[in-house]
């Protein structure tokens, strides 16, 4: 059994209302964008991810990030975990990423996280996307007890719950 239906299909496109900005899976291809959006904002990325994911990190190379999203690719792909980068309408830079993840500790069906570039924090569009992403995930996902880290429970209390 898997952790979601076998029937399930992932979403492809997702407009972020009133912003220009949509939801789509990231791809190995995206390298070119998602370089400069994550060490962009590495150090804030790292004092939210980092201690979960250790990630990241402030050496990463371009060509650590492009096999870290070929593997997210494949992962999608899978249906083993789904990220979604945030991207303008033609596509031309990645603004945040959503991740959409297996329950690694216990008391809920899936995990979900995001972020959005330096120059959004606080923005219209950070808070269209944190609008979004809970209204998103219960309508079009099969979770009944999604868990939204940094945002439902913090980071520190997601990392002492027990593992899955």
């Amino acid at each position: 059994m898997t952790w979601l239906p076998v029937d399930f299909v992932h979403p492809v496109h997702v407009p972020v209302p009133g912003t220009g900005l949509h939801l789509r899976p990231i791809r190995e291809a995206d390298t070119p964008l998602d370089f400069p959006a994550v060490m962009g904002a590495q150090a804030r990325l790292w004092e939210i991810f980092g201690p979960a994911w250790d990630w990241p990190k402030p050496t990463m190379t371009y060509e650590e990030d492009r096999v870290d999203l070929l593997r997210h690719e494949r992962e999608i792909a899978a249906h083993q975990s789904f990220n979604y980068a945030l991207l303008d309408e033609l596509e031309t830079g990645i603004f945040g990423c959503v991740y959409i993840d297996p329950p690694e500790r216990v008391g809920s069906d899936g995990e979900v996280s995001w972020w959005v570039v330096d120059k959004l924090v606080g923005s219209e569009a950070e808070q269209a996307l944190d609008a979004l992403v809970p209204q998103w995930i219960a309508a079009d996902w099969p979770f009944q007890r999604p868990r939204y880290l940094g945002r439902g429970i913090s980071w520190q209390d997601w990392l002492a719950l027990p593992r899955v």
